[in-house]
């Protein structure tokens, strides 16, 4: 697919107002935790993780409201790259917190959710990612996939290797949102040298 512009659903209410709009609760509900991929043996306790919803603008040019889980120690600067996000209109096409997360299960090579939250192991590794610590967020995953050899995540995003031609929902490298996230001292994993994270955003750059 080369130009993928479409937004899903709302899953959680509008938040009031017509601008950017956003609440954090912290610690999480367990309602939340609930239907989060959390469990016993994750490296970040449930009361260590906030939950933070947000105003954003859908590929459909009208104000969405999505909702993510991450460290309750970086949700205000979460809500700030947010923030900017929406001022500058950058599309998302939803955003989600993950509800399962099965590593045998087949790929359908098509997701496309903006979320951080999710306890599993790095990509290509055994120790845990820094999503499973609620440290880092994935950004239109199909838009900026990830790349690495013959692997590309989501599989059916290949056209989103060419970076050179910019569509809606691609994050460039002198772009807003590598600036936003660089204001609040985050790195891109399109910076990467062994494999390309085009989604990817951490604390700590892994």
């Amino acid at each position: 697919m080369r130009h993928r512009r479409w937004t899903l659903p709302d899953q959680v209410r509008m938040l009031p107002g017509s601008g950017f709009a956003s609440k954090v609760v912290s610690p999480a509900p367990r309602r939340v935790i609930a239907r989060s991929t959390w469990k016993q043996g994750c490296p970040v306790a449930a009361s260590d993780l906030a939950w933070v919803r947000v105003t954003f603008w859908g590929f459909d040019a009208q104000r969405h409201t999505g909702e993510l889980l991450v460290n309750a120690s970086v949700a205000d600067d979460i809500v700030q790259v947010f923030r900017t996000l929406y001022r500058v209109r950058f599309p998302q096409e939803r955003v989600t917190i993950a509800r399962t997360y099965d590593p045998d299960a087949p790929s359908t090579g098509d997701g496309n959710d903006t979320g951080a939250f999710v306890c599993r192991p790095s990509t290509g590794a055994t120790y845990f990612s820094q999503h499973a610590y609620g440290l880092a967020i994935d950004l239109n995953s199909f838009q900026n996939p990830y790349a690495k050899g013959d692997v590309v995540l989501p599989e059916l995003a290949s056209s989103y290797l060419g970076r050179d031609r910019v569509r809606a929902g691609m994050i460039t490298p002198d772009g807003p949102v590598v600036r936003a996230f660089a204001r609040i001292g985050w790195q891109w994993g399109g910076d990467w040298r062994q494999s390309k994270d085009y989604m990817h955003f951490s604390r700590n750059g892994l």
